[in-house]
C-alpha cells in the first residue's frame, strides 16, 4: 500500500485529485492537508510515500514545506501542483529536488503518469539506501577502545583522498575492513573494489592475474584476458597479503604506481588506469627488505600512510561488543533467536589468549551458540571454548 499525501488549500482541488489518485489504484491510499503547516506536522508523523502539494497556501508555502521536509524525510518525492502564474517557481522547486509539478487544472494522464513514477524512484531510493547500508553492516569495525578510535579517525582524515595505504597486522586482525572503509568513503565509492589474495595466487600466474594477458602469451593462455588493476580503473584495488608477491610482480606493481600504466603479459601496449592502492601485509616489510625478498622503494611507494591493527589481545576491552555482534549476526544468518552470554562467560573470553585474533572470536562464538545452553555460561566457555 502506496501513502499519498495532498497539500493543496483548494478543497475542490483537494478533492479531485483524492478521487483520480484513489480510484486509480486500490494500492494508494490517500490522505490530504489544507495548508503547508498541516501537511509539514502530517509528514512528521507519518511515513509518506508521496506528496503532492500545492505552491500557493496560506501560513506556509509549498516551497517552505519542500525545504523543511529534505531535511528530516529527504527520500520522499514531492509532485508540485503549480496554478499559471507558478511555473517559473515550479520549475525552480525540481531544481531544489521535487520530482516534477502539475499545472492546475490537471491533466489526468500526465497526473497519474507522475504519480507512478514518483513512486517507482522511492522504491528504487528506498532499495539503494538498504543494500547500501547492507554493505556498510557488512565490513562494520566493531569496538570503541582507542586503538579502534584511532583507526577510525585515520580512515576518516584518508579516505578521501588517493594517498597510498598499508595495511599491517596479523592474521584475523581484520585488515580487509580497514580496506573496504576506505573505499567505501572515499570518492570512489561507486566504483569497483577490486580484492587480490596474493598469497593465494601462484607466482607464475599473479603477473597475469593483476595486468591480464594476450593470447598466446604462454601455455593455456587461449584469448585475451584482462587483469584486475583494469577492472578497478576508476575505484580501488586492495593487495592483500602483498608481502608474499614475487620480485617480478612487485617491479610491474612499482611502475603502475610511478606511471599509472600498465602492460598486458606478452604485449608492449600500454594501459592508462586510474587506481587508488591499498595494501595489506601480516609480514613486517622492512625485515622482508633486508632479506631480498621485497623492493624498498616498492614499500616507500606503498606506506603512504601506514595503518596498524592491533591484535585482539590488545583490545580486550572490545571482546564483549564483539561477542554481542558475532551472536546477533550468526542468529540472523540461522534464522534464531540472539542467544545471551552471561557476564562470567563473557569474562572468561576476554581473559583468553586470542591467537587468532578476531577471527578466532568469530569461530568460538559460533561454537558457544551451537552447543552452549539457552544462555552461555561460563562452564559452557570451559568446556567448548578449547584451544
Amino acid at each position: 500500500m502506496s501513502k499519498i499525501l495532498i497539500i493543496e488549500d483548494e478543497a475542490a482541488i483537494r478533492r479531485v485529485l483524492s478521487k483520480i489518485i484513489s480510484e486509480e489504484s486500490k494500492d494508494y491510499e490517500v490522505e490530504d492537508a489544507e495548508d503547508g503547516l498541516d501537511g509539514l506536522e502530517k509528514i512528521k508523523n507519518t511515513d509518506y510515500d508521496l506528496v503532492l502539494c500545492d505552491i500557493k497556501m496560506p501560513k506556509m508555502d509549498g516551497v517552505e514545506v519542500l525545504e523543511k521536509t529534505q531535511k528530516i524525510k529527504p527520500e520522499i518525492p514531492f509532485i508540485m501542483i503549480s496554478g499559471h502564474g507558478d511555473l517559473d517557481t515550479a520549475v525552480e522547486t525540481m531544481r531544489m529536488g521535487a520530482f516534477d509539478y502539475i499545472s492546475k487544472p490537471p491533466d489526468l494522464n500526465r497526473l497519474l503518469n507522475a504519480v507512478r513514477n514518483a513512486l517507482d524512484r522511492k522504491v528504487l531510493v528506498v532499495e539503494n539506501k538498504r543494500l547500501k547500508k547492507k554493505v556498510n553492516k557488512k565490513y562494520e569495525m566493531i569496538g570503541e577502545s582507542p586503538a579502534i578510535k584511532h583507526i577510525k579517525e585515520i580512515i576518516d582524515k584518508v579516505a578521501p583522498t588517493d594517498a597510498r595505504v598499508l595495511i599491517t597486522g596479523g592474521n584475523g586482525t581484520g585488515k580487509e575492513l580497514v580496506a573496504h572503509w576506505l573505499h567505501e568513503k572515499s570518492p570512489r565509492f561507486k566504483a569497483p573494489m577490486v580484492e587480490v589474495n596474493c598469497a593465494a595466487i601462484p607466482s607464475e600466474l599473479i603477473e597475469s592475474e593483476l595486468f591480464g594477458h594476450v593470447k598466446g602469451s604462454f601455455t593455456g593462455a587461449n584469448k585475451d584476458r584482462a587483469g584486475k588493476f583494469e577492472a578497478a580503473n576508476g575505484g580501488t584495488i586492495f593487495l592483500d597479503e602483498i608481502g608474499d608477491m614475487s620480485l617480478s610482480a612487485q617491479a610491474k606493481v612499482l611502475r603502475a604506481l610511478q606511471e599509472s600504466r600498465i602492460s598486458r603479459v606478452g604485449s608492449d601496449k600500454d594501459i592508462k588506469v586510474d587506481v587508488r592502492v591499498v595494501a595489506a601485509t601480516n609480514k613486517n616489510l622492512k625485515k622482508e627488505i633486508a632479506d631480498g625478498k621485497f623492493r624498498e622503494d616498492l614499500y616507500h611507494r606503498l606506506a603512504v600512510i601506514l595503518v596498524k591493527v592491533p591484535a585482539l589481545n590488545e583490545r580486550r576491552e572490545d571482546i564483549p561488543l564483539l561477542i554481542k555482534h558475532f551472536a546477533k549476526k550468526i542468529a540472523d544468518e540461522q534464522g534464531n533467536a540472539v542467544k545471551k552470554f552471561s557476564d562470567k562467560a563473557v569474562k572468561l573470553l576476554q581473559d583468553y589468549d586470542w591467537t587468532g585474533n578476531i577471527r578466532e572470536l568469530r569461530n568460538v562464538v559460533e561454537r558457544l551458540i551451537i552447543l552452549g545452553e539457552a544462555e552461555v555460561s561460563e562452564q559452557d566457555v570451559k568446556l567448548f571454548a578449547t584451544k
